[in-house]
């Protein structure tokens, strides 16, 4: 376990996508084993998650999307958040993702990414959010520590198949960031700040 006071919170620059699309297919191959469809984990492409990563990037207005930057490894997690897609649940945002490598998992990188998803939330006028996991994601464990509670279960059609999914909600991120279990430290360094 590596100290999380190395790895550095910052926004997402178009430089990060190849190696944002590298964290992606590795935590997915790594995490989702017997969870989704093998052939969907065999078809991931570095390189279509990087164009995918790049353009998500690069919209100004799109997702909001954050590294976790590490000075030996480079960048070891990443997360992205913005308005709620699709669905009726009463919350403004939504976190969309957030990986990380497993061998930084475990020293406050997750927590960390999540708290400056919130943040970014805030700023853009989002005051409460949402995230949904496959129901059957060790994940949603980390979810429930940071706070979020239960609120919705569904089913979707997703890669050809029905995939349970749960979703978890904050319905004040200011009080979540001032949360005992959002407590992070070291405080922000000036890279932190968009």
């Amino acid at each position: 376990m590596l100290p999380k006071a190395m790895t550095t919170i910052r926004n997402a620059e178009a430089r990060d996508a190849e190696h944002i699309a590298r964290v992606h297919v590795a935590t997915w191959r790594s995490t989702y084993p017997g969870l989704v469809p093998d052939s969907i984990l065999i078809g991931m492409s570095e390189r279509r998650h990087t164009e995918m990563w790049r353009r998500s990037v690069a919209e100004p207005r799109g997702d909001m999307v954050m590294v976790a930057d590490h000075p030996r490894d480079g960048v070891v997690g990443f997360a992205s958040c913005g308005a709620l897609r699709g669905s009726n649940l009463p919350f403004a945002g939504e976190v969309y993702t957030l990986y990380v490598q497993q061998d930084h998992q475990g020293n406050g990188v997750g927590r960390r990414l999540l708290a400056r998803c919130f943040g970014a939330l805030l700023e853009r006028g989002y005051p409460t959010a949402a995230v949904w996991v496959l129901a059957t994601n060790p994940s949603r464990y980390f979810y429930r520590a940071m706070g979020g509670e239960l609120v919705a279960d569904r089913t979707e059609a997703l890669w050809g198949v029905l995939m349970d999914e749960s979703a978890y909600g904050w319905h004040d991120l200011r009080a979540a960031l001032t949360s005992p279990r959002m407590a992070v430290a070291p405080p922000p360094s000036a890279d932190d700040h968009s």
